[in-house]
């Protein structure tokens, strides 16, 4: 994790890592600009500002300066549930509100950092990997979208999207067969590569906008005017920047776990927590929504196995070349939503076959009580994901925190296993859930091990949703 590649090669693995998340990025920005109607040049500042403090964030933390960042290969990009707050915030107070919610919510962040890691001990491998597993199918689920389109609009299930999609998979897989060395561990870029061209072949990619307009265009700090803070609008924003800590708890995990890192949990989550919470109190500034870290390049490191966190280092280096240099900008913004889409299918996947293993490390799932707490936190995560629009009638503030599976489901395994595992019952000498959970399954499988502690600590070697 901490080897120092050369040069060349650090490079062209960070460019993979941009490749596979660029397309976060320029959605949110160009989703912002549709529901805001925001004027072109505008978009364009928020497209070059989303690409600079994207690189700026994946540098803080990967390199970890001081407290900031936990020396890990991440990546940083504007949050997707954050992104939506912060669009309700804009459409019922105005953007410059929203933009000050943002500000508020990174210093909430710093604030009540000290009291979250000292809860740390309530989110053990039972609650990270149940959320894991709903992050993961999430982003299938998003990676999916870019593909098909959304039921019900114009063009879903396009066949030539279809193909493109399906297409771009099955070069990533040839390429992992085929390969072996450098060019496997860059199969999902190669894939990436191969998808856009089939696309330029069918004729459904344009590269002669990426020429047009100028050569550098450097991100305009306060794009909606000053800031306006306004606590009582930024409420919903903050509530869910408790969930986000939460997740990247998990993150932390999952990403120590992926390079094979022994981390101290209440020492390096809080680092992370710092590194998101400093990148989104400069992007409030430039009119970005929460910066988090990104999950697309924790499967990265998975399924290509270069764990170096220099690798995420020269992508966020990438980045900030990408802000200010527009040709390249346009150039990325033209390849096919479908592609980008079969590409980020596979890595997504990855990340919740990661959160399986967790939960099969966990050593609990053999016991009836964390069955049921991992089955009602699945139940409840997945519902708003599987379910769009499921809570509609339900007040917009409400909505919004509920049609966030991952926060929700998070939340749901917290609260059980602080119920099932820390409270004590008036009738028991032991907090509820420990004895008799050492019963066997109703289908006559194996009891649990006996001895085993009924807190299992996360592993360290662990993994950890936007």
């Amino acid at each position: 994790m901490d080897e120092s590649r050369p040069v060349g090669r650090i490079v062209l693995f960070g460019i993979q890592h941009v490749l596979v998340m660029a397309a976060t990025p320029i959605s949110a920005i160009f989703l912002m600009s549709a529901t805001l109607k925001l004027d072109p040049g505008l978009t364009v500042d928020l497209l070059a500002a989303a690409f600079v403090l994207s690189g700026v964030g994946s540098l803080i933390q990967s390199l970890g300066p001081w407290k900031f960042g936990p020396k890990l290969p991440f990546v940083m990009l504007p949050g997707g549930a954050p992104l939506i707050l912060f669009l309700a915030i804009a459409e019922q107070h105005g953007l410059p509100t929203a933009s000050g919610a943002v500000v508020i919510t990174a210093a909430f962040s710093f604030v009540v950092l000290p009291v979250f890691s000292r809860l740390l001990r309530f989110f053990p491998a039972l609650v990270i990997g149940t959320m894991i597993v709903i992050v993961g199918v999430n982003l299938v689920k998003v990676g999916a979208v870019l593909v098909t389109g959304r039921p019900g609009q114009p063009g879903f299930a396009d066949p030539a999207n279809l193909v493109l999609g399906l297409a771009t998979i099955g070069f990533t897989v040839a390429f992992y067969w085929l390969f072996t060395g450098v060019l496997r561990q860059l199969a999902v870029m190669l894939g990436l590569i191969a998808g856009t061209v089939l696309a330029f072949l069918l004729g459904g990619v344009d590269f002669g906008s990426a020429a047009e307009g100028g050569l550098v265009h450097l991100p305009q700090a306060l794009p909606f005017g000053t800031p306006e803070f306004n606590v009582v609008a930024a409420l919903p924003l903050m509530l869910y920047s408790l969930a986000s800590m939460a997740e990247a708890t998990g993150q932390t995990v999952i990403n120590a776990e992926a390079v094979g890192k022994e981390i101290d949990q209440r020492r390096d989550v809080p680092k992370t927590i710092r590194g998101d919470a400093f990148t989104s109190l400069f992007g409030g500034f430039f009119g970005l929504p929460l910066m988090v870290t990104s999950g697309e390049n924790i499967g990265i490191v998975r399924v290509t196995g270069v764990r170096s966190r220099y690798v995420t280092a020269a992508a966020g280096v990438v980045l900030i070349v990408i802000g200010f240099l527009a040709p390249i900008t346009r150039a990325i913004s033209v390849i096919p939503s479908a592609v980008v889409g079969g590409t980020a299918m596979v890595v997504f996947a990855v990340i919740t076959v990661l959160g399986v293993q967790m939960l099969g490390r966990s050593g609990r799932l053999d016991r009836h009580t964390d069955t049921f707490i991992c089955a009602v936190a699945l139940a409840l995560g997945l519902l708003p994901i599987l379910i769009p629009g499921v809570y509609g009638g339900l007040p917009a503030n409400v909505r919004i925190l509920l049609e966030s599976g991952v926060a929700v489901g998070a939340a749901t395994a917290a609260v059980l296993n602080v119920l099932f595992h820390h409270v004590r019952l008036p009738w028991s000498a032991r907090p509820a859930g420990h004895a008799a959970d050492r019963a066997t399954e109703p289908d006559g499988g194996a009891p649990a091990r006996a001895g085993t502690p009924a807190e299992v600590p996360v592993p360290t070697r662990t993994e950890s949703e936007r």
